[in-house]
C-alpha cells in the first residue's frame, strides 16, 4: 500500500472528521460511516453549458 492512502484515513481520524470504532489498539472505520463520509463529500456534475469561449480560427 501506498504511504499516501494510508495516511488520509488515519487523517481523517486524527482530525476526527469520520466516525470510527476503537477495538483495542486497532481502529476500524464501520461501512455505512464511510459510506456517509463520501456521500456528504460528492460533487454532482454540472449539466453541459455552452461556454461562451471560442477558439480563434
Amino acid at each position: 500500500m501506498d504511504g499516501a492512502e494510508e495516511r488520509f484515513p488515519r487523517r481523517l481520524i486524527a482530525e476526527r472528521r469520520i466516525t470510527f470504532v476503537k477495538v483495542g489498539r486497532h481502529v476500524r472505520i464501520p461501512e455505512s460511516s464511510l459510506s456517509a463520509f463520501i456521500d456528504a463529500h460528492t460533487i454532482q456534475p454540472i449539466g453541459h453549458r455552452r461556454s461562451s469561449f471560442r477558439r480563434a480560427a
